[in-house]
């Protein structure tokens, strides 16, 4: 009797035990490294303050309704906070707008949206990084020759920025590039592959590509491999091991890389610092790196390049 009394004392206080608060974390897609390392920065962060991460990501990377769905739903069950990435920065503003008129703060990272009614913004300087792509292309090609630029899809403001920094840099200090028109590979690599193909059937003296996201640089990168243009020069942004080993080989010249694992990490901070009414900066601007191949045998380069994601994610269940 005594035991079975124990037993209800137990269970009774468990039940009586406070959930533990939930903020949602939304990106643009599930697959990609880049996302997964997301992830790993937000669980840590929830770990640090006492939240649970709910991990929800549309299946394609192009799926702006999703999103609004995924956010909806959030915002219906009054989730302590949300961060999104959004894929569309018109397509998210209203139901930012609505959240935040609720009173669920929202973190908008890695892409901005068309309002200013978030709580705020954490990404890449994305222009500067569209710039430094720029630089680099400009160096390489002795500052003249065809290039194309092969961009994720219209509407995102990322990687937008990124394509009108790199259009600034290359007029404003390598006037005898000649930039052909942006191309899209609407996070698809075999549309970003097509479109490469494309450009270098049409100008047979293409000297340089330069690739804005992580699928589009994996579709070039295949467009140049079985024609054996090591010489056509590849400046991307972003990573993944099997782009990593290209340019271990030379197909690609080098990669701008960002740090997600920071953006993650930040967004549910603020979410947290806004929960215990400290003050969030609303914007942060988090630097892009140039990695050429020389820089792959730095350890601090392999930490950043090979995060340990594991040791977040393990147990985590993906929700789509």
């Amino acid at each position: 009797m005594r035991f079975l009394l124990f037993l209800l004392i137990v269970l009774l206080a468990s039940c009586n035990k406070p959930a533990v608060p939930k903020i949602g974390v939304i990106p643009k897609g599930a697959s990609h490294q880049f996302w997964l390392t997301v992830q790993a920065g937000a669980i840590e962060a929830g770990r640090e303050f006492g939240y649970e991460i709910e991990w929800n990501a549309p299946a394609l990377e192009i799926d702006a309704s999703r999103q609004i769905d995924i956010m909806q739903s959030m915002v219906t069950r009054q989730l302590a906070g949300v961060a999104i990435a959004p894929v569309d920065k018109q397509a998210l503003a209203a139901v930012i707008e609505k959240a935040t008129k609720q009173g669920v703060p929202v973190a908008v990272y890695d892409s901005d949206v068309d309002t200013r009614n978030r709580l705020t913004y954490i990404a890449t300087d994305n222009k500067e990084a569209g710039r430094m792509a720029a630089r680099r292309m400009g160096e390489v090609l002795n500052g003249k020759g065809k290039v194309l630029v092969v961009g994720f899809m219209p509407g995102s403001a990322s990687t937008m920025e990124r394509e009108a920094g790199f259009l600034e840099e290359a007029k404003a200090k390598f006037p005898n590039l000649e930039v052909l028109e942006v191309q899209f590979g609407m996070a698809n690599r075999s549309k970003a592959m097509a479109v490469t193909e494309n450009a270098i059937t049409a100008h047979k003296d293409l000297a340089g590509v330069f690739a804005d996201n992580e699928s589009s640089l994996a579709g070039a990168v295949q467009a140049l491999k079985p024609r054996g243009l090591k010489q056509i020069r590849l400046v991307g942004i972003d990573a993944s091991e099997q782009l990593i080993a290209d340019l271990r080989e030379d197909w690609i010249d080098s990669l701008i890389v960002q740090d997600p694992f920071r953006m993650g990490y930040l967004s549910v901070k603020a979410i947290a610092d806004k929960r215990k009414g400290n003050a969030v900066t609303d914007r942060t601007d988090l630097a892009a790196k140039l990695i050429l191949k020389a820089d792959l045998a730095n350890p601090a380069i392999q930490d950043l390049l090979f995060p340990k994601l594991e040791k977040w994610l393990k147990g985590a269940s993906p929700q789509h």
